[in-house]
């Protein structure tokens, strides 16, 4: 099969890219967390593509994108606190998981069934390009396997996916984050939740509802990013390593970190971390070690979403 071609974004490409969408196809998107595959939120059969090529549960709910909060109100439920939230961290990477408005288009199965949808204002200039050009909510979860590394480059896609239902991949460079949207869900009767850690930290975001988040319930996946093993390389992780044993190879953090291991962040600082956190992962996977041996990285600022990853990176597989 030949590999899905990488393609510029200019008004050639992003015609091409409309006309992929509009007839069910999926494309491969750049947005300011990772690459997104994109498909028509409302089309059934080009979301079970999504499913189908990322080999990825049913079960669990994928994103909406949508260009606007306007068109978000179209599909979500605002209450006070998600109003406060869109106002403040729209366009970025923040998902709102809120109560399926009565007037929304997106489909049930890019829901998972559920009465919430899981919305986003993504700010990339590529995305929001696209999301004009095609008029209609975008579900575009990673463009990588279910499971596997997220991808920060256009050739990363290009490197995960073989399938005749990818029909090109926009190329907007290098992820600026390098991790998924943080996701918080505004549900009646309820505190507002962080069910994933994410680019936004959390506690940017207690300062913008000015409440503390509650963390996930244990209960059914209501976002993506909530099944126990995700994120992971082909090599095993062992976590808060200081050294490397035989057939390991050593992921650094901070200053501390031996000289000449690959370093997330030389200064310790845990935004510049997430930025690198999968392509360096995904650089020491293809040396091929049995396993990877990750420094320890502090639960503040963005340690708390990359931890997430690490620990779900780490946890046993089903495979």
């Amino acid at each position: 099969m030949p590999q899905i071609p990488i393609i510029e974004p200019d008004a050639v490409g992003l015609a091409a890219a409309y006309r992929a969408v509009a007839d069910g196809l999926l494309v491969g998107l750049p947005t300011e967390t990772v690459y997104g595959l994109a498909a028509d939120a409302r089309n059934p059969e080009a979301v079970a593509r999504v499913f189908a090529v990322k080999n990825r549960p049913k079960f669990n709910p994928l994103i909406a994108h949508v260009r606007s909060t306007a068109d978000a109100h179209r599909e979500g439920q605002f209450d006070e606190r998600a109003e406060a939230l869109a106002r403040a961290l729209w366009p970025g990477p923040l998902t709102l998981v809120l109560p399926v408005s009565e007037s929304g288009s997106v489909c049930e199965l890019a829901r998972a069934g559920l009465d919430t949808i899981a919305l986003r204002v993504p700010a990339h200039r590529i995305s929001r390009d696209l999301l004009a050009a095609c008029d209609r909510p975008l579900a575009a979860p990673s463009a990588n396997p279910s499971g596997r590394l997220s991808p920060t480059a256009a050739a990363d896609v290009a490197a995960e996916l073989e399938s005749d239902d990818v029909a090109m991949i926009l190329d907007g460079g290098p992820s600026k984050h390098g991790i998924e949207s943080t996701i918080v869900a505004s549900l009646p009767g309820q505190p507002l939740r962080l069910l994933r850690a994410g680019a936004i930290g959390r506690a940017r975001i207690e300062a913008v509802a000015g409440a503390k988040l509650a963390n996930p319930e244990d209960r059914a996946i209501a976002a993506p990013g909530q099944i126990a093993s995700h994120y992971a390389p082909a090599a095993k992780v062992r976590l808060n390593a200081s050294t490397a044993a035989e057939n390991e190879v050593l992921l650094g953090f901070g200053p501390d970190a031996p000289a000449g291991a690959p370093n997330l962040s030389p200064g310790g600082d845990t935004t510049e971390a997430a930025a690198n956190l999968f392509r360096v992962l995904r650089e020491l996977d293809a040396l091929g070690p049995d396993t990877i041996a990750v420094m320890p990285i502090p639960e503040s600022g963005l340690g708390e979403a990359i931890n997430d990853r690490l620990r779900r990176a780490a946890a046993p597989r089903g495979d």
